[in-house]
């Protein structure tokens, strides 16, 4: 049977996600704001959550309708079969988003969402499920526009980017899922050398590490669709053991990470080790105004330092030209990929910027910088 789904996403990574879910086997699909809506069967909803390295959850949609009060959304869940998909005995969760919904609380929505289902259970079984906001076994999401309502069963449980490896986040992290879209976006593919002289906590060396070794992103946790009644488990086994197979044993491989403060790299190093990956990654501590290009050409990807207090603004409009200068003396043949909110960074480094690509840390407007090193004058 064809089912819709929706998998979100961070923003500006929808056209990264439609690609994958399409290489995947998705049909229908079709970008929005912060995910892309797709259809396809059972299997192929469990392989984009053992595969998507993108996606932050995939959503299975059970109803869509029209609404003008609360009420109206309460009568459309009450009628649903929620029997059919958990149990009374299991905890529930039910998150609410929207977008331009003239209802004045999307809290309030959200416990006429949940009432609705403990009162279906109530009329069923004589027992309704409890809330559990942290842990639950089942996760309901409700999504409204201006006049329409969704609803969603959460097929992922926790969300994509906890892959169950990662064990130290640093002071400032990325998300996973965000890491895999900046990839994708810079064009790096397996076997082409890859250095983040910003390194933190690894989360951009990891990503390519695995990909590298086509480890799926999700084989070492469980997922929603797991806990799940109605689900059609079959061809689950097949999915997660082929997956399995195909992963490559741990390697070298042309990915550096630098970093001057040495706490970092004990955190880089211990997520590495965690997953297994230790003596794939060269980590080294230096000063990247110290550093020299660890192979002839490739991808430098980083997050750089981002000053919020005005010392920290000053001492990173100093390092920028410098930085900018190291690029062309000793990184030409490179291209390099700032991740950055700081949208005066292209201006302090003083290196022609080739694309500018908008992306989103959470809420925190971001863009991805484009620069192609060229030996000598780049201004």
């Amino acid at each position: 049977m064809t089912e819709h789904f929706f998998a979100s996403c961070p923003r500006g990574l929808e056209p990264v996600l439609g690609q994958e879910l399409s290489g995947l086997g998705a049909d229908a699909v079709q970008t929005a704001d912060a995910g892309v809506a797709f259809q396809g069967n059972f299997a192929l909803a469990m392989r984009a959550n053992l595969e998507s390295r993108v996606a932050s959850r995939v959503l299975w949609q059970v109803d869509t309708g029209s609404y003008r009060t609360e009420q109206d959304i309460y009568d459309a869940a009450r009628k649903l079969p929620w029997s059919r998909w958990m149990q009374a005995q299991q905890t529930l969760r039910v998150e609410t988003r929207a977008n331009r919904c003239p209802l004045q609380s999307l809290d309030f929505v959200t416990l006429r969402v949940k009432d609705a289902i403990c009162d279906h259970f109530r009329d069923k079984t004589g027992q309704r499920p409890s809330v559990d906001t942290r842990d639950p076994d089942v996760r309901v999401h409700a999504f409204l526009t201006e006049s329409a309502y969704f609803l969603y069963l959460d097929t992922s449980g926790e969300a994509l980017f906890k892959r169950g490896t990662r064990i130290e986040s640093g002071q400032a992290p990325l998300k996973k899922n965000l890491a895999a879209g900046i990839l994708k976006l810079a064009g790096w593919q397996p076997g082409l050398p890859l250095l983040d002289p910003f390194c933190g906590a690894g989360t951009f060396l990891l990503e390519a590490a695995e990909q590298s070794l086509d480890r799926a992103p999700g084989l070492g946790r469980a997922f929603g669709f797991e806990r799940l009644s109605g689900w059609d488990l079959s061809s689950w086994p097949k999915i997660r053991s082929e997956a399995e197979a195909r992963a490559h044993s741990p390697r070298p491989l042309p990915i550096w990470g630098y970093d001057l403060k040495g706490e970092a790299l004990d955190t880089a190093r211990a997520n590495l080790g965690a997953a297994g990956l230790a003596d794939s990654v060269q980590l080294k501590q230096v000063n990247v105004l110290e550093s020299t290009a660890p192979a002839p050409a490739g991808l430098i990807v980083t997050n750089p330092p981002y000053g919020v207090r005005m010392g920290e603004q000053a001492a990173l409009a100093e390092l920028y030209p410098r930085l900018g200068d190291v690029l062309k003396q000793r990184f030409a043949g490179w291209t390099a990929y700032f991740f950055t909110a700081d949208m005066q960074l292209p201006k302090l480094i003083r290196l022609k910027t080739s694309r500018r690509t908008p992306l989103f840390n959470g809420a925190l407007e971001c863009r991805l910088f484009e620069i192609k090193v060229i030996a000598g004058s780049n201004r």
